[in-house]
């Protein structure tokens, strides 16, 4: 089989399109690539013998040990830090680079100079000192703490100690669930209504002795004054609001209301023989404008001369006084002494009145909603129904309903009141097919 050969073509090679194409240099590329990589890695030809070869001289090798070896290791760079290093044998073309200094060598020597002096004298920073307490703590924790098999502890000895979280006053109840349910202590949860008394008040007050079915005479007068001070302080309040609004507003006649609004509504219009009082008033007088005219009277230099000096002699009579008053005070300390003796005196005679309020306060019901809590009224009997023996006694107030504002006075339950609700009003009407007209029309046929 005879090998044909093809005929090279001329083509041109004038611009540098045509070059590219119609030439080959992928010979020359291949040299400059593998130049490339030798500058990376390093030629053959210019490593030493030393670096690639090694003899061996002594036949007896020595293992290390495997604590040796991580020493070793520990000494060598991190191979995470691999991907920082370079790659490449290439020098760096920037022979000098702006470094950025550390934060060591950006400060002052001046600074420095001053630190070694203070620490030479005991002086220390804030900081130091905390990081030196800091070590002393850690030191002792470290000395203190428990190693493993170490048994210093009796378990049984103190089985009823509590653990210090328990004890703590300041943790809520469910940290401590959280953090005592992992060691194995059960936490027994107390409800504060049965440890805690809700009020310093017995639960059966002793009733008052003129309540008795056969009381004493002074006894019963007691108990009638007290309800008739009650009655009379609320009629009393009851005056007071008829007073302050009923009261405040006069009545009056239909016939001299009307008259008084007509007056009222016709302010301003004209009068019945057609003129205007305001509009004649007006017009008698001469006119006068609403802002009259000024004179703009510039201060002479004299007049201005003679008011800087009254405001000087104003000021120095000023100080003069202040200093006076200066001197007066310190002859009067003997008087400001008094003074404030007597001060604390008041201040401690209400420190005491506050403190006893205090205490009465202490048997008062709280509050606890949006009622107030109210006294309810004294049970009695007037002179002419106490019997003296139970039988015919008549009865007066509900035990279920005193047992009740026991329990709110007490702070138990809340105070409330009866809440009356109306009924909705239902439009009532007569169908047309059941009037009484129809009815009867029904029956007649």
């Amino acid at each position: 089989m005879a090998i044909t050969r093809t005929k090279k073509k001329k083509v041109s090679k004038k611009l540098k399109s045509s070059w590219r194409k119609h030439v080959d240099v992928t010979d020359v590329e291949d040299f400059l690539e593998d130049k490339r990589l030798e500058e990376r890695l390093g030629s053959i030809t210019s490593i030493p013998n030393e670096e690639l070869f090694k003899i061996d001289s002594d036949s007896n090798l020595q293992l290390l040990s495997a604590k040796e070896r991580r020493k070793l290791k520990a000494n060598k760079p991190l191979r995470c830090f691999s991907a920082l290093q370079p790659h490449t044998k290439v020098s760096d073309p920037i022979a000098k680079r702006n470094r950025v200094r550390t934060k060591e060598e950006r400060r002052n020597k001046l600074v420095k100079l001053k630190e070694l002096e203070n620490g030479a004298k005991g002086i220390l920073k804030r900081k130091e000192i905390l990081a030196n307490a800091n070590r002393k703590l850690y030191e002792e924790r470290k000395k203190n703490q428990i190693r493993r098999g170490e048994f210093t502890e009796d378990l049984w000895e103190n089985k009823d100690k509590k653990n210090p979280i328990e004890m703590d006053e300041w943790t809520t109840l469910t940290t401590k669930k959280h953090n005592l349910r992992g060691m194995g202590i059960p936490v027994k949860e107390v409800r504060k209504s049965v440890t805690e008394k809700k009020s310093l008040l017995p639960a059966i007050e002793p009733p008052h002795p003129g309540m008795s079915y056969n009381p004493s005479y002074e006894d019963h007068q007691k108990l009638l004054k007290l309800v008739a001070d009650k009655e009379t302080k609320l009629i009393k309040e009851d005056a007071h609001l008829t007073r302050c609004t009923k009261g405040m507003f006069t009545k009056t006649t239909e016939k001299k209301r009307d008259q008084s609004w007509l007056v009222e509504m016709s302010e301003g219009l004209p009068s019945k023989d057609g003129t205007n009082t305001e509009e004649n008033d007006a017009s008698d007088g001469e006119y006068k404008p609403v802002n009259p005219p000024t004179r703009n009277l510039k201060k002479s230099v004299k007049q201005r001369r003679k008011q800087t000096e009254q405001l000087e002699l104003a000021k120095a009579r000023r100080a003069l006084k202040l200093e006076k008053k200066k001197i007066t005070d310190i002859h009067g300390l003997k008087v400001i002494m008094k003074q404030l003796n007597s001060n604390q005196q008041k201040l401690s005679i209400l420190r005491a009145k506050r403190l006893q309020k205090k205490e009465l306060k202490k048997n008062n019901p709280k509050v606890l909603s949006s009622i107030k809590y109210e006294e309810p009224d004294l049970e009695f009997n007037m002179g002419n129904e106490i019997s003296g023996n139970l039988k015919n006694l008549r009865t007066e107030g509900n035990l279920l309903s005193d047992r009740f504002k026991s329990m709110q006075k007490r702070n138990i339950l809340a105070p409330t009141k009866k809440h009356s609700r109306k009924n909705a009003k239902v439009k009532k009407y007569t169908k047309p097919g059941h009037k009484d007209e129809d009815w009867k029309k029904t029956v007649a046929r």
